[in-house]
């Protein structure tokens, strides 16, 4: 990234390498970028605003209000306009608020309005680097598309010697200037997608349904994925208890197959990408009790019927320059089993899980997927968070649609 001319947001958090912030925003200025400094209430005991704001020739913001006059410092106006959000250093409390979205302060409110590059540079003792919580929210924020400096090796604050260590400005310039151009928040604006999740509840009688065990974990991670690269995303969920925080998700919730069949049929044509994540059920009952049906004989049986094939029944109206992804869930022949229905529902690419792996399938925070798209080509991924899988994913879909 050429930063001459550049709007850069440089958030700076309560750590001792604060000081190195300083130098930061002096090779920020030198390489001709404009800086606007947002500091934490905490980072001021560190290093004084005035520093900042005698380098940059701006003020450095740091609350909602401006203190004498009552002037609002707009979060969404400096996230929307900024070409690279840089957060160093970033302390363990910003980054759990940022990875979790709790919006308490103006750099972190600043950060979920950004629709730019973000990166980021952790300092902090070596145990709170790597304890669980740390690299948990870490992987979330890589799975926004978010960039993040690994710190270096050596003496810390504590005492101890490990890693921890805030990365040098000069280091951190170089991987600035390395980043894609094109800022891969704005690749997909304007862009819109369709989303399915979760599983779907046929109803038998009042109390009773077929449905699977989908959690929708991952079908949410896809559409967050989506929205954090710009895009307006249209969920249409299936029963499921999580949620999503992402503005740029609009959420449509369904129960059956046949309501999540109309919600697609309702809004494809008018989708650039469509991802078919939903563990759809393949039978209804052919017949659903009003009332609940009462213990009687020592069997029951159930006539089913097929429901309609969302993901094949969309393929047959997909337009030339819309792009479809599909998910199949395998037990054995999985990658012949995947190919065969990537042709038979049209789809440009399919997404492979296996369940043959610990860690991977319906309710795991975790996923191991294969790629294989419409020319033949497979890439299989090591297994990881489902928030890394949507991120993998998208940035497969950016780069079908010729934006990379």
């Amino acid at each position: 990234m050429e930063l001459t001319g550049k709007r850069v947001i440089l958030g700076v958090t309560g750590s001792i390498a604060a000081y190195k912030a300083v130098y930061l925003l002096r090779l920020l200025i030198k390489e001709g970028a404009h800086v606007q400094v947002i500091m934490t209430a905490s980072a001021k005991e560190f290093v004084g605003p005035v520093t900042f704001s005698a380098l940059s020739g701006k003020t450095v913001l740091s609350d909602f209000f401006g203190s004498e006059g009552g002037d609002w410092n707009s979060h969404v106006e400096m996230g929307v306009t900024a070409d690279l959000m840089l957060i160093a250093p970033v302390t363990a409390t910003t980054l759990g608020k940022m990875a979790h979205g709790i919006a308490d302060n103006l750099l972190v409110t600043t950060y979920l309005s950004a629709r730019c590059p973000v990166v980021v540079a952790p300092a902090m003792d070596m145990d709170m680097y790597e304890h669980p919580s740390t690299q948990q929210n870490l992987n979330i924020l890589k799975g926004f598309g978010n960039q993040v400096i690994e710190p270096g090796k050596g003496e810390l604050a504590s005492g101890l010697e490990g890693r921890g260590r805030m990365e040098e400005p000069e280091e951190i310039i170089k991987f600035i200037r390395q980043l894609d151009a094109g800022p891969s928040k704005k690749k997909l604006l304007n862009k819109q997608v369709l989303v399915t999740a979760g599983p779907t509840h046929e109803n038998i009688d009042p109390v009773r349904f077929i449905g699977n065990h989908s959690s929708g974990k991952m079908g949410y991670a896809i559409a967050e994925a989506f929205a954090a690269r710009g895009a307006k995303v249209f969920l249409i969920s299936g029963p499921v208890s999580v949620g999503t925080r992402s503005a740029g998700v609009e959420v449509i919730n369904v129960t059956s197959a046949a309501e999540m069949f109309d919600a697609c049929e309702d809004l494809i044509d008018s989708m650039n990408v469509a991802v078919f994540n939903a563990a759809v059920s393949d039978f209804t009952p052919v017949e659903t009790s009003s009332k609940k049906v009462k213990r009687g004989s020592d069997e029951w049986t159930i006539k089913l019927k097929l429901t309609k094939d969302i993901a094949a029944e969309m393929g047959k109206k997909k337009g030339d320059e819309q792009i479809f992804v599909g998910f199949a869930l395998e037990t054995d022949h999985e990658v012949e089993h995947a190919r065969s229905k990537l042709q038979k529902k049209n789809m440009d690419l399919m997404v492979l899980n296996s369940l043959r792996e610990e860690g991977v399938g319906f309710g795991t925070d975790t996923n191991r997927v294969t790629m294989i798209d419409r020319f033949g080509n497979t890439d299989e991924f090591e297994l990881k968070l489902k928030s890394q899988v949507a991120a993998d994913l998208v940035d497969r879909v950016v780069k079908m649609m010729g934006n990379a």
